[in-house]
C-alpha cells in the first residue's frame, strides 16, 4: 500500500516539475524555407544577387546561400551580420550606428559587426535567430532580410 501512495506521489511531484518548464519557440525547417523564399523574392525584384543567412538564437548556422555572381567574402560578411542580430538582438545597423558615433571600442566586443543588412528574428517576444543578406547596397541587404522576417510573421 505504501509503495502504491509513493509511486503515486512521485508521479505528481513529475508532472508539477515539468508543468513548470519554460517553453521556447525556435526556427524549424519549415520557417527557414518561408524566410529564405520570401528573401530571395525581394532580391529578385529588386534584381540583386546576395548571399542569404539564417542563424539561431545562438548564432548557429541554419542556411547559407550563395546568390550567383556574388563575391565570395559575402559568405562570411551575411554569417557575421546576421550572428550580431541574434547574438545582441538587435539589427547589425545599430552596431555600424555605434561606431559612427565614436564608439570604437564596441569593435572589440565578440560577434561585434557594424555593417547593416543583419536583423534579430523574435517571435512573440522571444528571440529566436538571425537573418541577413549580403551583396547588395547594405540598406538593400537590410530590406530582403526584412522580407524574410515579414513572411515568417505574415506581415
Amino acid at each position: 500500500m505504501r509503495k502504491g501512495l509513493v509511486i503515486v506521489l512521485l508521479s505528481l511531484i513529475v508532472a508539477m516539475c515539468s508543468a513548470q518548464l519554460p517553453t521556447r519557440k525556435y526556427l524549424d525547417l519549415a520557417a527557414v524555407k518561408t524566410m529564405v523564399a520570401a528573401a530571395e523574392a525581394e532580391a529578385a525584384k529588386r534584381q540583386v544577387h546576395v548571399t542569404i543567412c539564417v542563424v539561431d538564437e545562438s548564432g548557429n548556422l541554419l542556411f547559407l546561400e550563395k546568390g550567383d555572381g556574388v563575391p565570395i567574402n559575402t559568405l562570411e560578411v551575411a554569417q557575421k551580420k546576421a550572428r550580431h542580430a541574434a547574438l545582441y538582438g538587435s539589427p547589425s545597423k545599430d552596431a555600424a550606428d555605434t561606431v559612427k558615433k565614436g564608439s570604437v571600442e564596441a569593435l572589440a566586443f565578440p560577434d561585434f559587426f557594424p555593417n547593416q543588412g543583419g536583423l534579430p528574428i523574435v517571435v512573440d517576444g522571444q528571440l529566436v535567430g538571425g537573418i541577413s543578406a549580403s551583396g547588395a547596397k547594405s540598406e538593400i541587404d537590410e530590406a530582403i532580410a526584412q522580407a524574410g522576417i515579414n513572411a515568417l510573421l505574415k506581415k
